[in-house]
């Protein structure tokens, strides 16, 4: 069975950016396919039709299927495996720069978009059950900050392995990130 590994990319993002195109074509020099869908209204990301839309792309899950995400793109896949009927275990997932918790966002409509993501509670237990393991990168300058925070409820919650790389920003292109090698070798 050939492995599925679907890229959920950051809020006002799309599939073209930042490191996505590298790490697609990484993946699929080893055999990958690899998916990495123009989630719904990226400039205002809403829980429901994310977790809808990521239902409708990456259909039945199997030990083959593999989810990176990207800032809320972490948020998207947890609340979509938390709500699917799975019963096993799924391939690996990888999140970079995952939140719970936002600090400096540039404006009240900003705020107002963030806030469902970070007040409505995730059952974590419903997500530890069906992943093998979960790898976070996170990092030293993050400008949404809470660092600390979003490490230790990734560790506590979700038994994350939590990975801080030193000045990466919320790795974007602005940030210079443009490959990600540390993912590549985790999967």
């Amino acid at each position: 069975m050939i492995k599925r590994v679907f890229i959920i990319h950051g809020w006002d993002y799309n599939p073209t950016m930042h490191w996505y195109p590298w790490l697609k074509n990484e993946l699929e020099q080893k055999g990958f396919e690899v998916i990495i869908p123009e989630m719904p209204n990226t400039a205002k990301p809403e829980i429901n039709s994310w977790i809808s839309y990521l239902k409708k792309i990456v259909g039945r899950l199997t030990e083959e299927t593999y989810f990176i995400g990207h800032s809320i793109g972490c948020q998207a896949i947890m609340r979509f495996i938390e709500k699917e009927d799975y019963t096993s275990k799924l391939g690996k997932v990888i999140f970079i720069a995952g939140w719970f918790k936002l600090k400096n966002l540039e404006n009240e409509e900003v705020k107002k978009i963030a806030d469902p993501w970070i007040n409505t509670p995730i059952i974590f237990n419903k997500i530890t059950e069906k992943i093998n393991a979960l790898t976070v990168y996170l990092s030293s300058n993050e400008p949404y900050n809470y660092v600390k925070y979003n490490k230790l409820i990734f560790e506590k919650k979700l038994n994350a392995k939590v990975i801080i790389l030193k000045n990466k920003g919320h790795f974007t292109e602005e940030d210079g990130i443009k490959d990600l090698t540390e993912v590549l070798k985790e999967i």
